[in-house]
């Protein structure tokens, strides 16, 4: 496997405001180690949604700086071939099969056409959605199309994969499948994954460190237990609201 210096995300002082006046990055601040997983915890309209955008190139931030291991995600396709995004929405090409969803998006990202329908073949079996690769979306449960939404953020094995609200309404077996996978995944492979949920406890399951964004600001960060610590009660879930309260 390729040593990686880079830390996978470096965000220096990123200042987003919307036509409306919003405000939705307030000279944020942040470093995912690589290889690391990482968690970020806020309430809606914290500013996630759009650092995410903007580490995907789909947001463009006028001041500070970003880059995902080195790379400029907006001027830099490099970047862009590093970053696997499952979004929190469920957008799915409803004409096309299950099977070749998957190497359709293997196929965008340069890979040869034996390579990506192979990758996405693995890639269903990993995520028990073989009987169904000739299925459209619009035919499969929420659940499956949750996974299916993943698997395609994986298909060209980006180095970043960032799962933005992963397991919203997925059944609790599913979700702990989701989650041994995602720690192998990080584990065995050297993924860093970036996870936002509002499940605290999943965060408080999987990641080594969490940062806290209120406001379009990071207000905190550290390893679950160190946050527990600092802001006390007995959990993470009671740590996040003393810390959102503050």
């Amino acid at each position: 496997m390729e040593v990686i210096s880079s830390p996978a995300l470096a965000v220096e002082r990123l200042t987003k405001s919307y036509g409306d006046g919003t405000l939705a990055l307030d000279e944020l601040s942040l470093v995912v180690p690589a290889g690391s997983f990482f968690g970020l915890l806020g309430p809606n309209g914290a500013g996630k949604t759009t650092l995410i955008g903007s580490l995907s190139g789909l947001v463009r931030a006028p001041a500070g700086h970003i880059s995902v291991f080195g790379h400029d995600p907006v001027s830099d396709p490099a970047a862009r071939l590093l970053v696997g995004l499952a979004p929190q929405e469920i957008h799915l090409d409803r004409f096309l099969s299950a099977r070749d969803l998957l190497a359709y998006h293997g196929r965008y990202f340069g890979m040869r056409r034996a390579e990506a329908e192979a990758r996405a073949d693995e890639l269903l079996d990993i995520f028990d959605l073989g009987g169904k690769a000739q299925s459209k979306p619009q035919r499969l449960s929420g659940g499956m199309r949750r996974r299916l939404l993943i698997a395609r953020a994986l298909v060209h094995r980006p180095r970043l994969l960032v799962l933005d609200e992963p397991t919203a309404g997925v059944d609790l077996e599913l979700r702990h499948e989701l989650w041994r996978y995602l720690q192998r995944l990080q584990g065995e492979e050297g993924v860093t994954v970036l996870l936002t949920t509002h499940y605290i406890e999943e965060a408080e399951a999987l990641c080594e460190v969490v940062a806290l964004i209120r406001g379009g600001r990071i207000i905190d960060e550290g390893a679950p237990v160190e946050l527990v610590s600092r802001y006390g009660g007995g959990t993470l879930e009671d740590a996040y609201q003393a810390a959102m309260r503050g």
